[in-house]
């Protein structure tokens, strides 16, 4: 691990409370960042990891407790302030200004100057030299509302680096990066580790922290719990510590699905001009189909043109053994087809409304359609908190103050409203915790027991192997390959997504 790093703290959270409003989220946080050193820092969703990571950098003032940076206690009144001392956060969330170029946005509030005019060829040159550190190939003049997630990403962290942190604290940096884009930034934080840059580092993937950290704290309701060298735990003592329970099974057991099970959904030919052709398959009740496949694959948009939620058209779509026409969402819904969304917060949830007002959008025909019912729609939220174990202070908190897997969550207790009797989900367990991942996971199965059918796609190898009884890979719009039971491996996964040649056995009718 680094060489550089130091005994001495360079900044520490001593016996830090912090409330909203009654609510106490931080119950005494006692944590210590080194120089030259990677903390993870890890625990559920709610468990309070981003507020204390606020706390840190000045984004959030404590309630009480003491923030010490090299020895002496400090007081920051803003981000600013907490930048100002060398204290850089990377946001779960994206702050990027949006109808801004990525240029104007990695100078935004410290731009360069040269007399009284912007030093524009100069904000240039090191923008693409902040870029091409982490092989992020976007131009500096595009406006951030056309980057993908995942260059946002890339952008928030080269906006980083332009910083020169002494502590850089990255909140779930790789929940919308590929496995390639994940392994360059771990090199950065390699170099900024060999610098003496202290890194703090949260993720849910609990592979990530092994690879990447020297000490690990775990935290769990609102305090931490343990901390110890990562050497000293293993992925699943981790897991142990952060939910308090044994999550070592964390795939349910397959039920079988039976040969004369109902087909629920039969599609032939469909196409999603620019991102999907030719796509044909069958889903039968009590099954769960994986679709895996690269980034750029068309998994997501397959599904979505199948929807109707982007243009496409199809040879046929039958459901339950009619012959259905969805030009839209609505005509999904008709026929019990529900598609929950990979992006929660931008597509899924209204972030500034309440658990209740989201969780019966989708359906508010079933509450009295124009005069809606309150009390109706109280009743249900009660019954969805209690079946999905929606956990949060209030009942009336707006959506975006939820922990991530709270949101996941609500939105897929939102999508049941609607009564689905075909479903499917899109990275249903996109940066959420383990131990939520394991209800989610739980919950996937029961409804395929209990005789619907499930669409899960996903970017984890392993979520896909260990839910699915068959799996569509995808490749460059098409489906490159079909395995079924045992025949569902990573290796066999991979050949199908990277176009090498496939056993023609593993193919399943």
């Amino acid at each position: 691990m680094g060489d550089a790093v130091t005994d001495q703290p360079v900044l520490s959270l001593r016996d830090v409370h912090k409330s909203f409003g009654p609510v106490e989220v931080l119950h005494g946080v006692d944590l210590e960042i080194r120089a030259g050193e990677v903390l993870a820092l890890i625990g559920e969703n709610g468990a309070g990891k981003s507020t204390a990571m606020k706390c840190l950098a000045g984004y959030q003032p404590v309630t009480s407790g003491r923030i010490v940076l090299d020895g002496r206690e400090v007081t920051f009144a803003s981000l600013h302030e907490g930048e100002a001392a060398g204290i850089v956060l990377i946001h779960q969330e994206f702050n990027l200004a949006e109808q801004l170029t990525v240029e104007q946005n990695i100078f935004l509030g410290r731009e360069l100057k040269k007399g009284l005019l912007l030093d524009k060829p100069e904000m240039r040159r090191r923008s693409r030299q902040y870029l091409d550190r982490v092989k992020c190939r976007v131009d500096p003049d595009t406006r951030v509302s056309e980057l993908s997630n995942s260059d946002k990403q890339m952008v928030e962290i080269a906006k980083a680096l332009g910083r020169d942190a002494r502590v850089l604290i990255m909140d779930e940096p790789t929940a919308v990066l590929t496995n390639a884009e994940a392994a360059i930034l771990f090199e950065q934080v390699e170099a900024l580790r060999a610098n003496g840059t202290a890194v703090v580092f949260t993720s849910h993937k609990l592979g990530e922290v092994k690879q990447i950290a020297d000490r690990v704290s775990v935290m769990r309701d609102g305090r931490v719990v343990q901390t110890a060298p990562v050497s000293e735990m293993s992925e699943d003592e981790m897991a142990t510590a952060m939910v308090g329970r044994d999550v070592s099974d964390l795939y349910p057991e397959k039920h079988a699905v039976s040969e004369e099970a109902p087909v629920l959904l039969r599609v032939a030919g469909l196409d999603v001009p620019g991102f999907a052709e030719g796509i044909g398959f069958s889903l039968r009740a009590g099954e769960i189909l994986g679709i895996a496949g690269l980034v750029g694959s068309g998994r997501t948009e397959a599904m979505e043109g199948l929807c109707g939620l982007r243009p496409a058209q199809a040879e046929t779509i039958e459901i339950g053994g009619t012959q259905v026409q969805i030009r839209k969402p609505a005509d999904a819904l008709k026929h019990r087809l529900c598609y929950l969304t990979e992006d929660r917060k931008l597509r899924g949830l209204l972030l500034e409304k309440g658990m209740r007002e989201n969780l019966t959008l989708q359906a508010l025909q079933k509450f009295g359609g124009v005069l809606i019912d309150q009390r109706a729609e109280e009743q249900a939220l009660t019954q969805a908190i209690a079946e999905f174990d929606i956990r949060a202070g209030r009942r009336d908190v707006a959506v975006g103050n939820l922990s991530g897997g709270n949101q996941q969550k609500l939105l897929l207790a939102k999508v049941m409203q609607s009564d689905p009797k075909i479903l499917i989900v899109d990275e249903p367990t996109r940066g959420i915790d383990i131990g939520t991942k394991q209800q989610i996971y739980a919950f996937l199965s029961d409804l395929a027991a209990s005789g619907h059918g499930i669409v899960v796609i996903s970017s984890e190898m392993q979520e896909i192997i260990g839910l699915s009884h068959r799996v569509l890979v995808m490749r460059q719009g098409q489906i490159a390959g079909e395995l079924a039971g045992e025949a569902i491996t990573e290796e066999a996964i991979v050949r199908h997504a990277m176009g090498v040649g496939a056993d023609a056995n593993e193919r399943a009718a």
